[in-house]
């Protein structure tokens, strides 16, 4: 049964659980990017955000709950550092998890999980993309098209 399930226990005990989120963990803020199955990227994605959240706040207390779920110092010194710095004013939301198809070798779904701020494409295309806007609306004409209209009433004109 599954009465009161709140989360995915992974098939796992729950030291196996723990040990697994943790070095996912560490490995996504080293790395900021990993490849894993889609039920331990969306169970990870559950353990570090709120890990992120307190590292917003750089106070001795706060690095030493985010070091206990973590056991590691370069994984703190890098999470109270730069990852720190730019989701400073990111209101949450700092994973993403992107589908990548399934694995060979026994079809399960395998998904790429990293950290919004650090995809440099994907920033470069959004600010890219923010200068363009286009309705469908019957507003107000291009140039060119007033231009061309300009021309043919003026050739219309000519020929009366």
């Amino acid at each position: 049964m599954r009465h009161g399930k709140k989360f995915n226990h992974l098939g796992r005990k729950k030291g196996h659980r723990k040990a697994l989120l943790k070095n996912l963990s560490i490995a996504l803020i080293t790395h900021k990017r990993i490849n894993t199955t889609l039920a331990k990227a969306k169970a990870l994605r559950v353990f570090v955000e709120p890990l992120i959240t307190k590292s917003k706040s750089n106070s001795q207390h706060s690095r030493r709950v985010v070091f206990s779920y973590l056991q590691n110092k370069e994984a703190v010194t890098e999470l109270f550092g730069p990852i720190a710095e730019k989701v400073a004013t990111r209101p949450g939301g700092y994973c993403r998890i992107i589908k990548t198809g399934s694995r060979k070798g026994d079809g399960a779904e395998m998904a790429m999980i990293e950290l919004v701020d650090y995809n440099e494409l994907m920033l470069n295309n959004k600010k890219a993309s923010t200068k363009k806007r286009r309705s469908r609306r019957g507003g107000k004409k291009s140039s060119a098209t007033a231009a061309a209209a300009a021309v043919a009433a003026k050739a219309k004109s000519e020929e009366e």
